[in-house]
């Protein structure tokens, strides 16, 4: 048996956290969601990492007041998190479920959640217009949902959140199934709130996702808090691991033999099953230049990539690593 560590990756300052849980655990019948977590959080963008089940989902459900804590307490601007209605317009949420109302038109579904926060009318439809412009949806927003492309789906998840003008903003995996464009573009919508004063904490299994967002990061493994501070130092164990990442594409051949020219590439398998869409995995050790490459590539258009994702099996050796270190 090994006991598990938190590593302080920075000895930054202390600054007033906008965001405190003081030992909380949350179980789920047998099941344990968060073991013992004391965090702090401070102003700005921060990523918030782990893999499927290391219960970023529940952190981000306890902070925007959606669980109540089975033991601990969880603070939001210095108030408790649980049962204070007065927060709901201090804080927005972009969940991870796409469930939205596929009859509405973008417009009608962003005006919706304003009324639903308490405005009027003319101001829903004020808001509504803003938080889409402010997102890129304002050319499509009298289209109906259920035509929208996923990115678009997304950036009206995100438009919702940001509706009633909150302070802070929890995405939960906001670039999951998007294309390079798309995702380079939330990207750069997370950045223009972040410069405009608001705080974000964004959830991924992604490292290079939140790297491209925050240099702060929080990394959670079954429940437990694992480091915490600067990406440097992680990335620095990361790069010791091939990454694999899939591209989702029309000619994957073609797209193969183009990349293996690409001298950080060492890799490429070809997936190819009947009724399902092609796709490439690309074994790489310098993450940062194809992810780089791979957005010039897909706004030229030369190569149409549809979807992009990490095997993210660099990841979880990060956190063996951790964990048995």
């Amino acid at each position: 048996m090994h006991t598990e560590s938190v590593h302080k990756i920075t000895g930054s300052a202390e600054v007033r956290p906008i965001i405190a849980f003081h030992e909380v655990s949350k179980w789920y019948g047998n099941v344990i969601g968060l073991n013992k977590l004391t965090l702090q959080i401070p102003a700005g963008i921060t990523g918030l990492l782990g893999p499927n089940g290391a219960g970023k989902s529940t952190l981000l459900q306890l902070a925007t007041g959606q669980l109540f804590p089975s033991k601990g307490r969880v603070e939001i601007l210095g108030q408790p998190a649980w049962n204070n209605p007065a927060l709901n317009r201090r804080i927005g949420l972009c969940p991870e479920q796409d469930a939205l109302y596929e009859w509405m038109t973008g417009e009608d579904f962003v005006t919706t959640c304003a009324r639903l926060a308490g405005m009027t009318r003319t101001q829903a439809r004020q808001a509504a217009k803003r938080s889409l412009e402010a997102v890129g949806m304002t050319p499509h927003k009298a289209r109906v949902i259920r035509g929208y492309s996923k990115g678009m789906r997304q950036r009206t998840k995100l438009a919702q959140a940001l509706v009633h003008d909150p302070e802070i903003l929890f995405l939960d995996e906001p670039m999951t199934g998007t294309d390079p464009v798309a995702r380079r573009d939330l990207m750069d919508i997370i950045h223009r709130l972040a410069d405009a004063g608001k705080s974000v904490v964004v959830s991924s299994h992604v490292l290079h996702e939140v790297e491209t967002l925050t240099p702060t990061i929080i990394l959670l493994n079954h429940g437990r808090l694992l480091a915490q501070g600067h990406i440097r130092q992680i990335r620095d164990l990361m790069d010791q691991h091939p990454h694999r990442i899939v591209l989702v594409c029309e000619n994957c051949r073609a797209l193969a033999a183009s990349l293996m020219q690409w001298s950080d590439v060492h890799a490429i398998h070809v997936h190819a099953v009947p009724s399902q869409p092609q796709s490439l995995m690309v074994e790489t050790r310098e993450p940062d230049t194809f992810y780089s490459r791979l957005s010039q590539l897909a706004v030229q258009d030369a190569w149409p990539v549809a979807e992009v994702y990490s095997e993210d099996d660099n990841l979880d050796a990060v956190f063996r690593y951790l964990v048995n270190k």
